[in-house]
């Protein structure tokens, strides 16, 4: 790598993969890139360093890391090419042999991480900073793109380990930020402007049970609505035990806790749902869509779906797809089970066979645009209130409060402005409108 030689700040770029929590990180490490003086730039554009933030919870996100890797370094071969994230924290000794890769950066080295890329660029070396996850939360800054919604990290680290599933090992034990910090980010997140603040963590549900005192997610986020400032807030991800009254309350009786949550259910068969380890049964999943549905009528309810687990047999299929119709969710994300090596389930045997795999992976993809679709038909005719997110124009894309994708026509459009829309129109799951007047 030669010195930087020009009268311009260094240029950055990021790339994430994955989950929400990843989206946080990459934004905790645009802060302390941007305080060291470096121009954040748009990952296709020309960039000094590049910085890949994987995600290994498939193989398909595994693919898609590696292809993000080898895309920085044909960009620009002179780049400084930086790999962080899951995947890099899993499999570090691969990962920096890829060409092009010469930071590699464990879970546990954000902080360190502009150090490190300019000791790379001082030294010409390859550096490898992986160590074990921390065990308290790190409280960084963030920086976001744009000034529409902000993802508020509270909670890393995970202590189910389902069977399927790697991240506990990658990601470590449970850790909170305490209550004043995240209250001080919020408030932070709010003076820039953001409209919406998504609650995030790698098992959000947990939040505050490691802090003295312990607290709950439903007191955060009666704290959080405390801030008159705040127009929306939205969790990312709950698992169904962790929603509680306290929280059903406070979307019952709050508006700008908007009404969506998601809540994943993997499989809706009960063996399966044991053989990955999960704590509840569909009987408890079915009778807490009733529960939320009791208290908000209209609540979205989106979820995440398994397919191909070791031993999901037809019949267990078919009681996977009998109640998803039943519950008639708002979305869902359906994926086919990747076997994760030094997990349980990577061992069991009965593996389906791919082409089966696929026929039901696409069942259930067909199932979904269905419950999409007639799910965002609800709102035909009526009001609806949206944040815009881009604008072009006379016409605007943005996102209601039930995360229905929603275009937007009409004029003074800009990003930011929560604006009143007539739904005129439902198609794919998209609404369409002009203002209200």
């Amino acid at each position: 790598m030669v010195e930087n030689k020009e009268e311009r700040p260094l240029r950055v770029a990021f790339y994430t993969l994955g989950c929400k929590v990843n989206q946080c990180d990459t934004a905790e490490m645009a802060a302390l890139f941007a305080r060291r003086g470096y121009q954040i730039v748009d990952f296709g554009e020309p960039a000094d360093v590049y910085v890949i933030n994987t995600c290994v919870v498939t193989h398909t996100a595994a693919q898609k890391s590696r292809q993000a890797i080898r895309r920085a370094w044909r960009r620009n071969p002179r780049s400084l090419v930086v790999v962080t994230g899951c995947y890099a924290q899993l499999d570090p000794e691969f990962i920096s042999s890829l060409p092009g890769v010469r930071v590699v950066a464990g879970i546990g080295a954000k902080r360190e991480l502009p150090n490190l890329v300019e000791e790379a660029r001082r030294s010409g070396k390859q550096l490898v900073a992986v160590g074990d996850a921390p065990y308290s939360f790190e409280d960084l800054p963030a920086y976001f793109f744009g000034r529409t919604r902000a993802f508020l990290k509270v909670q890393e680290g995970c202590r189910d380990f389902c069977t399927y599933c790697i991240v506990p090992y990658i990601r470590g034990p449970c850790r909170s930020r305490p209550l004043e910090a995240v209250l001080e980010m919020a408030r932070h997140f709010l003076r820039e402007g953001f409209v919406e603040l998504v609650l995030t963590g790698t098992h959000l549900g947990l939040y505050g049970q490691d802090l003295t005192p312990p607290l709950n997610l439903a007191h955060l986020v009666e704290r959080l609505l405390e801030l008159p400032e705040l127009k929306r807030l939205r969790l990312s991800s709950i698992e169904p035990l962790e929603v509680t009254p306290d929280l059903i309350e406070l979307l019952r009786r709050d508006s700008r806790f908007c009404p969506h949550l998601h809540i994943p259910l993997q499989s809706g068969d009960d063996e399966i749902l044991r053989r990955m380890g999960r704590r509840y049964t569909t009987a408890q999943y079915r009778e807490l869509v009733a529960r939320l549905r009791e208290a908000v009528p209209d609540i979205a309810i989106t979820t995440d779906v398994m397919v191909g687990f070791p031993g999901e047999t037809e019949e267990a299929f078919a009681r996977t797809e009998q109640l998803l119709r039943e519950l008639e969710l708002a979305g869902m994300h359906v994926f086919p089970y990747s076997p994760r090596p030094g997990t349980p389930a990577a061992r069991f045997p009965d593996r389906v066979p791919w082409p089966e795999v696929e026929r039901r992976l696409e069942r259930l993809l067909l199932l979904r645009d269905e419950l999409r679709q007639r799910y965002a038909g609800r709102f035909l005719g009526r009001e609806v209130e949206v944040l815009l997110e881009k604008v072009e124009g006379k016409q605007g894309l943005g996102l209601s409060p039930h995360y229905l994708s929603v275009i937007v026509f009409g004029p003074h459009l800009s990003p930011g402005k929560l604006v009143r829309v007539r739904v005129e129109r439902v198609a794919e799951g998209t609404l369409y409108g002009h203002l209200y007047p």
